[in-house]
């Protein structure tokens, strides 16, 4: 694939990227044999995160290339100094430890800072309920800051598929009308924490599932933001 023509990103792509410096990093870090190239800016040279990405590109034999017309033409931002090109890959969640469960999110900015916030709570499973957004697109990898590279992720057909796969677990249903305030939650361990997407939250259905938990919040506002929910949920679990 190094000999491959980029283009702006298409979700049917075999490849993806990271734009800037730090989700490059990780990417070198974490899943270097993914790596088809690294693209840079000459005007990033001296930077501490071009510096970064050039040393570890050295101490893991992989070659990077200087071009600042293929990342001002490619990337969706300014200012980006460095561009990782990398294949996509599959990964199994983690039975044993701990979800965060999403069904069916559409919104790219929140699935990224969801999945930042989930690896600062020390959460590295993540299950998505299709139809999603596409994790690999370059908005998501940019927003989580290069978190996505160091968790695991699975795609299933429905919450029901989901379940079927683990059995034995407590899981915490977030939905408006829950019988259970955060705040009053023992959370017992391995669980998994559910959340509906950001229009219409998770059916009436899924009660029969788990233990249906409301975030208590102000009535001024119908909802919290969804990346919102996500983090208090988090915070209060590792309590």
């Amino acid at each position: 694939m190094n000999d491959i023509k980029l283009k702006r990103y298409q979700k049917d792509f075999e490849y993806s990227y990271t734009f800037g410096t730090y989700p490059t990093i990780d990417l070198l870090k974490y899943h270097s044999d993914k790596v088809i190239k690294i693209v840079l800016k000459k005007e990033g040279f001296g930077s501490e995160g071009v510096d970064e990405v050039v040393s570890l590109c050295e101490e893991k034999g992989i070659k990077y290339e200087v071009n600042d017309w293929i990342v001002d033409k490619i990337a969706y931002k300014e200012n980006t100094y460095a561009m990782g090109v990398f294949k996509k890959y599959d990964t199994q969640i983690d039975e044993g430890r701990n979800h965060v469960v999403l069904a069916q999110p559409r919104n790219m900015g929140n699935l990224g800072t969801i999945i930042r916030t989930m690896v600062g709570f020390g959460y590295k499973d993540l299950a998505i309920i299709k139809p999603a957004a596409d994790i690999f697109d370059p908005t998501i990898v940019r927003s989580a800051m290069g978190a996505l590279f160091s968790i695991n992720f699975e795609y299933f057909d429905s919450l029901d598929d989901y379940y079927k796969v683990f059995p034995n677990r407590k899981n915490y249903l977030f939905m408006l009308d829950g019988a259970t305030k955060l705040e009053e939650v023992t959370f017992e361990n391995p669980h998994s924490l559910v959340f509906g997407n950001e229009g219409s939250g998770l059916p009436e259905e899924a009660k029969q599932f788990g233990t249906p938990v409301y975030i208590e919040h102000n009535k001024d506002i119908d909802s919290l933001n969804l990346s919102i929910a996500v983090g208090i949920a988090l915070y209060k679990s590792k309590l």
